[in-house]
Parts: structure tokens; sequence; C-alpha cells
């Protein structure tokens, strides 16, 4: 099976890994090719790069293979607070390592897989041939972003039934693709999510958030130290990253070879990896940077047969860097001994983890009792009341409007389509002085009818 198992004392992991390969696995890779590493998107696993591995472009001139990391997709680990980027990078250096591949290039799909490739190539530069970075995020979440975040989360893991999860679901596809996704895509990411990371699995969803939330940026020496050559791309819409942080990336990596490149992908939008017309943009300019750098084939490197020696070499090296000397005393065969957060962050994210395994099992599960999803998002009710537009407000559809028949519709001057689309909720004013007063009528039955005929008769007459 293609799992990498990373076994220890403290820690234990099973990554899992897919090829371009017949067979699925890196003993099928062609000697002369040059070999991919990629790095899924955040929220989403290897299964979702379909399109790199469809592309010709790609396979049919490169070795590729694809990592789960240890908290998505088919990999399974034990839940710990010790777990920030540069234990991804661990976890991808052994797996790199045990699997015998020769220098890679690496391309990162998301900030999450930016963050696990920088490390990567500050700490085993000698595996890392080149870095192509999608859609740069900034050195530490953004105020709003961080706001975001949480309350997705925490909506996530207290969903009580279907229409609130899909709520959720269907915000969370506004971060990782953009407001205007395709309604099928928008139906196979709900549904993805509702397969693999439904709220009983929710522990997988918090520390993958910890670890993008709780990042503690590289300081300008340590990005100094990567030599490779760099090819960041940005999506020219990118709401979440905005492109400052790639343009400010680029500048700190003075010793890149050729200096960092920056490429903006015209309408690109959050996502550059699922969405097809982005995804293609990328592959013609990825092939094209690999291809004019200097090959490296499988038989120009051995392997390295000692890991956990090189490991220690990296705890050592990581120990000059965080100037920490007991860093380089730890276990070298654990991924967990590369963490550097602060041991209030690691209680904190601990403690975090503790709160939400209470319960989980009691958890709402969004699948039918064949596993699979009841329905698709787009089959649901629309004219409900709490269906998000666009604009994200909840508002009554016009089904609950009663239609108007077309010559009742002429007299009135103004008719509901009229209206200002606004996508605001509009409230009328008020006021107890403005209310209209009901009048009581003294007086027997007969006189209060032939009252109320006259004025009837003085309205008909005033309005001809």
């Amino acid at each position: 099976m293609p799992y990498v198992d990373l076994y220890c004392v403290d820690d234990y992991a099973s990554i899992f890994y897919t090829t371009n390969t017949p067979h699925g696995n890196v003993g099928g890779f062609n000697p002369d090719k040059p070999s991919i590493i990629i790095l899924h998107p955040l929220l989403l696993d290897s299964s979702w790069l379909s399109l790199q591995f469809g592309d010709p472009r790609l396979t049919s001139i490169f070795n590729m293979v694809a990592f789960d990391m240890r908290t998505c997709g088919k990999s399974s680990s034990r839940p710990t607070g010790r777990h920030d980027s540069w234990v991804d990078a661990a976890d991808l250096a052994i797996c790199h390592q045990m699997l015998h591949l020769p220098p890679c290039h690496i391309l990162a799909l998301d900030g999450i897989s930016i963050n696990c490739a920088l490390r990567f190539a500050v700490l085993f530069p000698e595996l890392c041939l080149s870095l192509t970075l999608c859609n740069v995020p900034a050195p530490k979440e953004l105020d709003w972003m961080h706001t975001a975040y949480d309350e997705l989360l925490y909506s996530w893991r207290h969903a009580e039934d279907l229409e609130a999860f899909e709520h959720v679901a269907k915000e969370a596809v506004g971060f990782i693709v953009g407001k205007n996704c395709d309604p099928d895509l928008q139906d196979d990411l709900i549904a993805f999510w509702e397969t693999s990371i439904p709220p009983v699995r929710m522990l997988r969803v918090a520390e993958t958030q910890a670890v993008l939330i709780n990042r503690i940026p590289l300081r300008k020496d340590i990005l100094s130290i990567i030599k490779q050559p760099v090819l960041i791309v940005h999506g020219e819409f990118n709401e979440t990253c905005p492109r400052k942080y790639a343009d400010k990336l680029a500048s700190q990596l003075v010793n890149a070879e050729g200096g960092a490149f920056t490429y903006t992908i015209k309408g690109g939008m959050n996502s550059l990896s699922i969405i097809p017309q982005n995804a293609s943009l990328l592959h013609k300019v990825l092939a094209k940077f690999i291809l004019q750098l200097p090959r490296v084939g499988l038989n120009q490197t051995p392997p390295v047969s000692d890991w956990k020696g090189r490991m220690k070499t990296a705890l050592s090296t990581l120990a000059e860097l965080m100037g920490d000397p007991s860093i380089a005393t730890r276990d070298s065969s654990s991924s967990l001994s590369f963490c550097c957060l602060p041991q209030a962050i690691i209680h904190k994210q601990s403690e975090d983890l503790r709160q939400y395994r209470k319960g989980i099992f009691a958890a709402f599960s969004p699948l039918g009792p064949d596993g699979r999803p009841t329905r698709r998002y787009s089959d649901r009710r629309t004219e409900h009341w709490f269906t998000s537009e666009e604009n994200g407000l909840s508002i009554a559809g016009n089904s609950f409007l009663l239609v108007e028949h077309p010559k009742q519709r002429e007299k009135k001057p103004h008719s509901l389509q009229d209206r200002p689309a606004d996508s605001k909720l509009r409230r009328a004013n008020q006021n107890p002085n403005v209310v209209e007063k009901q009048v009581i009528l003294r007086g027997s039955m007969a006189r209060a009818v032939t009252t109320a005929a006259q004025s009837a008769a003085q309205l008909q007459q005033y309005v001809a």
C-alpha cells in the first residue's frame, strides 16, 4: 500500500502518497525524468490533484508524487498540540528519504503547503531543486481571517443538522475557491467534506487550523538561506492572500538562484489548482520554469541510507536557527522533535484538542446509512429563508411572494421587481405617533354601516 509509517516513542503517523505511475508507487519512476512533489491545498488532499495528474504537459515529462499531510486525506496520526509547519517539513523529509526519492522540485499549492515547503528547503537543501509557491499568504494570519477561521471551526463542530453543516461548508467554499464558484465544483467540495471531515472527525480540522493560525513567521536571515530557484504564482483577484505579501516574500529571498520570479495569473481567484482555467495556466508556467533548470536524474544522486543521521543534522541546524541548543538533543526519529512553538501555544493547542474531543462521537453526521451524502448541495430547497445568497446574506426567495395578475400589476405604480436590488434587509421605521389609530364608531349597527357606506361613496367620487 502507498503509505509511509512514521513511528517512535511519542508519535505515530501513517502518510499516504500517490504517484503518476501505473501502480501508484515510486518504483515505476522513469530515471530520465525530473521529479515533482506536490503539496495539496488547505482542507483538501491528494485526491483533488486530478488536474495536475491528468495534464499531459506534466505527466509526460515529470515523475510526480503527492503526499497527504498527517491530518488530511487518507493519512492518519495521533492528535497532538506539538504540530507546526516545521513538523510537516520533517514528515516530508522522512518520507522523501524512506522512499529513496531523488532531489525533487516542490509545488506548494496553498498557504499551509507553502509554509512547509519553505522550511523543507531551509533544513534539507540537497533534497529540494526548486520551489513553486502558489498564492503566498501573509507572514501572520490577518485579523479578519483569524476571526473567520475561528467562527468556521466552531460552526463546523456544532452543526446540528444537514442545513447547518451545508451552510458552514458553503462559507468554506468561499475561502478555498472564492465568491464565484462553479455549482458543480461547489457540490463536489461539500460532498467531499461531508465524507472526509464531518463534525465527528473535527479533531483533524482543528489541528490543521492550529498549524495555519499559530504559525511563526520566518525571519529574514532564515529566508536568506534558501538558494534554490523560486517561482511565485499569484491569482490576480485573490482576496485571502493579497499580492503585496507575494512581492514581500520575493524581495526577502535574496539568495534564490537568479532571484525569485513572480507571475500573476489573470483572473485567478483563491485557488489555482482545482479550477481548470487557472490550473492550465499554472501548469504551463511550471513546466517552462522547471525545464529551463539543470536536470538531476534518479541515477545521479545515491539515496541516503541513514535517514536518522540526516534528521539529527537537521535538528542541529534548527537549533542554531532558533537559538535553542536543547533542540539538538531531541529524538531524531520523531517529527514532533522539530516543533518550534512556544510552550504556551503548545499547551493551548493541546487544550483545544481536548475540548473538541469531548462528545465527538455524538456529533452530527451528514452521511446516510450507506455512508454517502444524502443529497447534493444544489438539490436542496433554495427558497428556504436561511439560504445564503452570493453576498452572504440570507433572504427569502421570490417563491414566497404571491404571483400577481397582470392587470393588478398594471394598476400599481411600482412593482416588486422595480425595487433596487441592494441585497439588504429593509426594516420599516415604526413610530408610535404615526401608527394608524383604529376609530371606534359609537351607536347602533345600522348607523355604523350607513356611515361607512357614505365614506366609501365620497372616496370613489374623489378618486374619479
